[in-house]
């Protein structure tokens, strides 16, 4: 099994023959070295008191050219195997005019040199807590070479263990830069103390970490006296392969440290790590491909669904597991056994027949007669429906090519089955459907499913937003989209909107269809308390569901069902990237509504301080459904 990820070696000096560096370093098992663009003599603008003369001042006006002996990577030969470094002497928010002015230059004539010899990415140093002159400058040059530029920054700073002071000066700097401005992202440095709040380390998974630099310090002595990480770092690293496959950089500790240690063993040791990441579950088998890809939610009553889409879906073992198990509690709660006694079970959108099949093993376990009606609109489904019946099924089922909102049926069922939830629970209309359908019921008949709740949470994503403004439009952030979170952090434990149960006997005459759809409006608030600083991207949207009294079927993350790969998480985005503030409340705003046309849902956010102050209040997204909506 291959790394996911590129290992690299930062070496403790700069190197003076790069290309015995490199060689060295890929026989001890590194994918590419670390090393400074320009050597430390090309500071030779200041002196020793960070000053710059007049005369030299004037020289640094006219930029002049690299002399070969001012670099140490002089040549695109090894560009393939190299990362960069800017000069760490760069300070380009110090308050001095002529340190501003020579690092400015310096580091636009660093990065040029290293766009001209085709190095694919560069290192910037550790942000100072002023930033704005280094956005300004940055941001100027990202946009003219070819490089990534990672900002190089640790993961606490020194003495605060339970502070994000760093993630701030960092979201500081990306904030000033433009949130959608790709070509800068993190290099992440481990330091010797992590946050004992796991949610301080997640909260990284949201952020664009491209490598993992891994300094002398954070390493321990085991038994044997090399060089490992201490457990709770092994499992950072390890999460962090495994969510973001970042470059890992190791910065060796000194001989002297470890002697029996050599740069070999450390890429060994992250081989090792990846070697005991955890073996994917099922979900992540069937995800894989589709981690963090936005997809357009189904619409399948206006749309039919293709042979794939179903054969895709029927692969799910738990959700036709959990079907079956209902309905043969259904069936035994619904008669005593008799050898006389047939129940109707109809099953409503049948697709290619799964829930049939459920339907008669659950029959053959709980020894009960059925007779099966299976309707479906779709009319190629309907065709492999027909070859089940004919060289399968029999008798046992009978086949209806209809509309349910629209059928008549001749005779009423004892037992309504369904599966039209989308990720959000209703977002694919099951209540419109099954509003049509619960006419087939009997009055004490049982509907399966029996109810749903769709649940929400603040989300953190810059790999979502960017993805969503890559389609450089208002409505790609007024859209849902169906997607499988990976680089994600969620802001706080999702929280229930609304409800809908079946049958609807309330708001629906018998034996009619509802005179509206203004009953299966919804309106709900969700509020939030944030426990550390963050940046809210947009909405994580989930349902669980109960199919029949306590079999369920859900993914939400605090219920969801082991194994259960049917439906990914839906992600509603927000316009803009929102700045929320330690032990601040975020109020979601959420609407589900419908004219005769259509369904839509509209949200809006409000962030409110630890004082109850509001901060920030979006404007209302989907207005009317002008970007989204379900047609009915």
């Amino acid at each position: 099994m291959s790394i996911p990820c590129s290992i690299g070696l930062l070496p403790n000096k700069p190197p003076t023959d790069v290309g015995s560096l490199i060689e060295k370093a890929d026989l001890d098992g590194h994918d590419f070295v670390v090393v400074p663009i320009a050597n430390p003599s090309f500071r030779r603008v200041l002196n020793e008191n960070n000053e710059m003369s007049p005369e030299e001042h004037a020289v640094w006006k006219d930029r002049p050219v690299f002399d070969r002996k001012d670099l140490i990577l002089n040549s695109a030969e090894w560009s393939g195997k190299v990362l960069g470094l800017f000069s760490d002497w760069i300070q380009l928010d110090s308050p001095n005019h002529n340190i501003r002015t020579c690092s400015e230059l310096a580091l636009k004539q660093e990065a040029e040199w290293a766009s001209h010899i085709n190095l694919t990415g560069i290192i910037f140093p550790v942000l100072d807590k002023q930033v704005h002159n280094t956005a300004r400058v940055i941001n100027s040059i990202s946009t003219t070479i070819s490089p990534q530029i990672c900002i190089r920054v640790p993961l606490l700073q020194k003495g605060a263990v339970e502070d994000n002071m760093t993630w701030k000066t960092w979201n500081r700097l990306r904030t000033l830069l433009g949130h959608s401005n790709t070509k800068v992202g993190v290099a992440l440095e481990l330091t010797s103390e992590l946050p004992s709040d796991e949610r301080l380390l997640d909260m990284w998974l949201a952020e664009p970490v491209r490598t993992l630099i891994i300094p002398a310090h954070v390493f321990v002595s085991n038994a044997k006296g090399h060089p490992v990480l201490t457990k709770p770092h092994q499992n950072f690293v390890k999460k962090l392969i495994h969510k973001l496959e970042p470059d890992i950089i190791i910065h060796p500790p000194s001989v002297e440290l470890y002697p029996s240690a050599t740069d070999a063993s450390f890429s060994q040791y992250i081989q090792y790590l990846y070697r005991h990441l955890p073996e994917p579950d099922e979900i992540e088998k069937f995800a894989s491909g589709y981690f963090d890809s936005l997809q357009m939610p189904l619409q399948p009553l206006a749309d039919n669904l293709e042979n794939q889409t179903y054969e895709i879906f029927e692969k799910d073992p738990i959700k036709y597991q959990q079907y079956e198990r209902a309905v043969y509690q259904a069936l035994l709660d619904r008669v005593e056994y008799q050898s006389d006694v047939v129940t109707t079970i109809m099953v409503v959108g049948a697709g290619r027949g799964p829930l049939v099949n459920c339907c008669l093993r659950a029959a053959e376990h709980s020894l009960r007669k059925v007779h099966i009606i299976a309707l479906e609109k779709n009319p190629n489904a309907y065709v492999t429906l027909q070859n089940a019946k004919a060289n399968v099924w029999g008798d046992k089922v009978t086949l209806v090519f209809a509309d349910m909102r629209k059928w008549k049926p001749k005779e009423k069922c004892d037992i309504l089955v369904s599966e039209l939830l989308g990720s959000f629970g209703d977002n694919e209309l099951s209540p419109e459907c099954l509003d049509g359908a619960q006419k087939f019921l009997k009055d004490d008949g049982i509907s399966i499913p029996t109810s749903y709740t769709a649940s929400i949470a603040p989300l953190a994503s810059s790999r979502l937003y960017n993805n969503v403004n890559a389609y450089k439009s208002l409505s790609s952030f007024e859209t849902p989209y169906v997607v499988m979170f990976r680089q994600v952090c969620s802001l706080a434990d999702p929280e229930d909107l609304w409800t809908f149960e079946h049958p609807n006997k309330k708001d629906i005459p018998t034996d009619e269809n509802p005179v509206n759809n203004l009953h299966n409006e919804r309106y709900s608030r969700a509020d939030f308390i944030i426990q550390h600083d963050m940046i809210m991207h947009g909405i994580a949207g989930y349902f669980d569901c109960s199919l029949y009294k306590d079999i369920t079927i859900s993914i939400n993350p605090e219920t969801h069902s082991p194994g259960m790969f049917s439906w990914f998480p839906i992600f509603f985005p927000v316009h803009q990237p929102i700045q929320i503030t330690k032990e601040s409340m975020v109020s979601i705003h959420f609407w589900r509504l419908t004219d005769q046309q259509k369904v839509w849902y509209e949200w809006s956010v409000a962030v409110n301080n630890k004082e109850g102050e509001e901060t920030y209040v979006s404007s209302l997204h989907n207005p009317g459904g002008r970007s989204y909506y379900v047609g009915l």
